[in-house]
């Protein structure tokens, strides 16, 4: 009895499916399908229905033929690549009686063997005497593109097994002339047939070195040469996913206008501005929206526009630290108050700042925030990281799982930026914005120097660069 109900073949055009299909139908027991959801066509080229499902059945309803698959006897499967039909992706990678199979091949060889097939118009090769000769042109950007295509679509796939608690079977496209391997995958995909070889109908279109396929391999070299594969050039990223934290969104009494805010950020003066923009009291605006009725408001309110505001990672740091781990009162998160200064050398008032609390205690003691969070951050603390300090890139990668705001505004430029904003939802005498609420009982400005920011750089290495942020000093001067 099969482990499973049926198989897919996670895999890219050139990279051996054609291959891998034929001797998995060759096995007792088992039946590939071919490309099942391929938008151009079902199963097979010039093929009208499968498993009595049209295509066109297929195009209203892709649950329909998966469904048949399913149920039809054997151990039945298909192929699948980044560009088929997507409805039924998530179906696929949550089922557990779902065998998937993952096959890869050095994507150089796969896009030069990709230029050459678009080039002879040879898909597949039955009969050596009938094959067809050519060399590609090596195109740097598009084999980049292709690259990211391929590494966005194994990242979802490998996101979605880890979550899930399951495994695949992985294949490399070398893998597929040996015999044993293959009935490895018998084995693993639980069928009892075994082959004694390999299928020989199908044969290596192009078995020539890489170099050899090429017009320009010197070019080809060089492309390969500047493309980081190791992706050593990376900012690791430690930090757990975020949700789109829905709920904290804040929408305009009237105006069609959508706050996203980011924890930390300088919500008191964007708040002021959305109530003072219909003239209303800050109790006035929308909060505690579900997903179901923002996309209520959302649809109530057509060209609506939606906005989030970043800040200075240094200023936004000094901000969680004053709010929330300095204080004792309201807001103050005090557990992590007393894990901060028993295990990590936070030096803290008992009961808050007092008298003795100067200038040079808060520096100090704002230094050593800045280390912790570096380890926070990076996964070396028993810590939660929480939302009021985690990195602001994960906040946006949060906030994309519902929709991306329209804007992302600095908050440097909130003053210009908030007015042409209403300007664009018909609003013509917008207020300009307040300052945000200084920290107490220190601002930033008075304890800034290079080794904060420094501190600050190499706990939010990801928000200084994909931001473009400068030095606070810089910034906060061109505001």
């Amino acid at each position: 009895m099969p482990h499973f109900r049926t198989f897919v073949i996670f895999a890219e055009m050139r990279t051996g499916s054609n291959f891998l299909e034929a001797n998995l139908n060759a096995i007792e027991g088992v039946s590939c399908h071919g490309e099942a959801f391929n938008p151009a066509f079902i199963g097979q080229p010039n093929r009208s229905e499968l498993l009595g499902v049209t295509e066109s059945a297929r195009n209203k309803d892709a649950h329909q033929l998966l469904k048949e698959i399913r149920k039809a006897p054997g151990l039945n499967g298909f192929r699948f690549f980044h560009d088929h039909d997507a409805r039924v992706l998530d179906d696929l990678l949550q089922d557990r009686k779902c065998a998937k199979i993952i096959l890869t091949r050095n994507p150089a060889e796969s896009y030069v063997s990709w230029k050459i097939a678009r080039e002879t118009g040879q898909w597949k090769l039955t009969n050596i005497r009938n094959r067809r000769d050519s060399t590609a042109e090596f195109d740097a950007e598009e084999f980049e593109s292709h690259l990211a295509t391929l590494q966005g679509f194994q990242i979802r796939l490998l996101t979605a097994l880890q979550t899930s608690g399951q495994t695949a079977f992985y294949i490399d496209n070398e893998d597929l002339s040996n015999v044993d391997v293959m009935n490895g995958l018998a084995k693993w995909l639980g069928v009892s047939g075994r082959l004694s070889s390999l299928n020989t109908a199908i044969k290596r279109q192009n078995p020539k070195p890489l170099d050899h396929k090429v017009t320009e391999p010197e070019k080809m070299a060089e492309a390969l040469a500047r493309l980081d594969r190791f992706n050593l050039s990376r900012t690791p990223n430690f930090e757990p996913r975020r949700g789109p934290m829905v709920p904290s969104y804040i929408a305009a009494a009237q105006a069609p206008l959508l706050y996203m805010p980011i924890q930390s950020g300088p919500d008191g003066c964007v708040l002021k501005w959305l109530a003072a923009l219909d003239g209303c009291p800050q109790a006035a605006l929308k909060t505690r929206f579900s997903q179901k009725s923002l996309r209520t408001w959302m649809a109530e309110h057509p060209g609506h526009r939606s906005f989030t505001v970043v800040r200075h990672p240094l200023a936004r740091a000094h901000a969680a630290f004053c709010n929330h781990i300095l204080p004792t009162g309201p807001g103050a998160m005090i557990r992590i108050r007393r894990t901060l200064c028993r295990a990590h050398d936070l030096q803290l008032p008992k009961d808050g700042p007092d008298t003795d609390y100067d200038r040079a205690a808060h520096r100090a003691a704002f230094a050593q925030w800045l280390k912790f969070l570096k380890a926070n951050l990076s996964g070396q603390t028993g810590v939660r990281v929480d939302g009021h300090w985690a990195s602001q890139v994960q906040f946006l990668q949060g906030l994309s799982d519902f929709k991306l705001p329209d804007l992302i505004l600095r908050e440097g430029e909130i003053s210009d930026a908030l007015p042409a904003l209403a300007l664009k939802i018909g609003v013509n005498d917008a207020p300009l914005p307040g300052s945000d609420d200084p920290e107490t009982p220190f601002s930033l400005d008075e304890i800034y120097d290079d080794e904060l920011e420094d501190l600050a750089r190499d706990a939010y290495s990801r928000d200084y660069v994909m931001f473009g942020f400068s030095t606070w000093r810089a910034a906060n001067q061109a505001a």
